[in-house]
């Protein structure tokens, strides 16, 4: 895989799920945090690239993916 971006927060567990499932397949990746506010500009732009509106929303290579759930089926079939 190539370079991973993870959108998130902090305190959420849906993205601690996929924190674990990433750090478990030894990816390096970057945690951004994203504001909690839907309209702030980083988040709009997410939704129109992952078409998710809620956190994690992964990046690799320029592919969006959101739900930990997807995040964490797409990582388990790579």
């Amino acid at each position: 895989m190539g370079k991973i971006k993870l959108f998130q927060f902090e305190n959420c567990p849906y993205c601690a799920k996929v924190r674990a499932k990433l750090d478990d397949k030894g990816l390096d990746y970057e945690k951004i945090s994203v504001s909690r506010d839907r309209n702030d500009a980083l988040r709009k732009e997410l939704f129109d690239k992952s078409k998710v509106l809620t956190v994690p929303v992964l990046e690799i290579d320029g592919k969006f993916i959101g739900e930990s759930d997807v995040i964490i089926e797409y990582l388990d079939s790579h």
